[in-house]
């Protein structure tokens, strides 16, 4: 019995957007990687193709979906074997917090840009002193009539460079509850007082453009406020859910990309006359981590499941974020050992792969910060 139920019209969907990445991304991903940024036009490729932002309603410029075509969008992109193209960050992270939570002036005024793909979306949470604690956040917000100004910086930024629009967490330097005090606030490219610094040169996501970002008396309409002021740290919480769901679609998907590939080089690459498949050590290698991947793809899919349900399951997605992430990370490690010396030439994607799926058991909430959720609500 299958978990997820595809209809006709999701493979409709799937086998249009297997097409568009066969032809507008897969052959620019080494380009891309070079430069560490993926230009503004694939975005709006994507965005013309109806590929982004697909939960959004006709009104607004979307299709209406569900969230499985979520899922589809980042079963499709790991097969480019790059991260550079965060439509998952964008769709399904950022933009939800505008559609949940946004007044309808902010929504007009956004959402068909970031269906479109003319306008793209970053979320600032992370500080140089403060990762996944969000009570330790020390940007702050404070309103000055119909204004609120805005001082902080805020590093490790997913799309700070291409970014239009910023979801920025600061906090009301007034209020003594950090959890009380903090906001979720939109802020666009060009405000005065709003300025990216470097473009950071990271070990994997090469071709996704990650930054600083500095606020200094930057001023911006109060009613660029989603939400109710001080709301910010439920609304986190309440989305967080989707975030760590997406990183274990992401997680997954990853890791039976480099098995597949693995797998392949294994039958085609020869020692001693015969494949290296044919080694019972390999063979054994190999059932393992699909093993592995097969386990992590039943919890996930029961979560997608679960999450289109409406339940909540923060300390599942969180447990699921935790150990897919770790999963695809000894993955990644075993495919390395397999491969051998060939595996540390960048021209194999397992090399690129390896790389990437590092970070993936740090961002969106690292994953002790995961293991102490699950530990909260087991009453330990």
């Amino acid at each position: 019995m299958q978990i997820l139920n595809f209809t006709p019209e999701h493979e409709a969907f799937r086998h249009r957007l297997k097409a568009f990445l066969a032809e507008e991304v897969t052959p620019n991903v080494e380009q891309w990687e070079k430069d560490g940024i993926e230009p503004r036009e694939i975005w709006q490729k994507m965005g013309r193709g109806g590929f982004l932002c697909t939960d959004i309603a006709p009104e607004y410029g979307g299709i209406g979906g569900d969230f499985l075509y979520s899922v589809i969008v980042t079963e499709e992109l790991s097969y480019t074997y790059h991260t550079g193209l965060a439509a998952g960050l964008h769709s399904d992270v950022v933009v939800p917090y505008i559609s949940a939570f946004g007044n309808e002036e902010l929504k007009q005024k956004f959402i068909p840009g970031c269906v479109s793909g003319d306008i793209i979306s970053a979320v600032a949470m992370t500080e140089p002193g403060a990762g996944s604690d969000l009570a330790g956040i020390a940007t702050t917000a404070e309103q000055e009539g119909d204004e609120v100004v805005i001082n902080g910086s805020k590093t490790f930024i997913s799309n700070g460079i291409n970014a239009d629009i910023v979801i920025i967490a600061a906090k009301d330097p007034a209020v003594e509850n950090p959890y009380q005090a903090l906001s979720l606030y939109v802020v666009e490219t060009g405000t005065p007082g709003f300025e990216r610094g470097r473009h950071l040169d990271k070990m994997g996501w090469r071709s996704q453009d990650t930054a600083e970002l500095f606020f200094s008396k930057c001023r911006i309409p109060a009613g660029n406020c989603l939400g109710e002021k001080g709301q910010g740290f439920l609304m986190l919480m309440q989305k967080l859910q989707q975030e760590r769901l997406v990183c274990s679609i992401g997680a997954v998907t990853a890791a039976e990309r480099i098995v597949e590939w693995v797998t392949d080089y294994c039958k085609k690459t020869k020692v001693s006359g015969k494949p290296l498949s044919k080694f019972q050590a390999n063979q054994f290698a190999l059932v393992e981590m699909a093993t592995d991947i097969k386990l992590g793809r039943t919890f996930m899919e029961k979560l997608v499941a679960d999450h289109m349900e409406g339940q909540e399951i923060i300390v599942e997605t969180s447990m699921a974020k935790y150990w897919t992430t770790e999963m695809a990370k000894r993955v990644a490690d075993r495919g390395l050992d397999l491969v051998g010396n060939e595996a540390a030439i960048e021209k194999y994607p397992i090399t690129r792969a390896w790389r990437d799926i590092r970070v993936m058991s740090i961002f969106a909430g690292t994953n002790e910060v995961m293991k102490g959720i699950a530990a909260k609500f087991m009453g330990l």
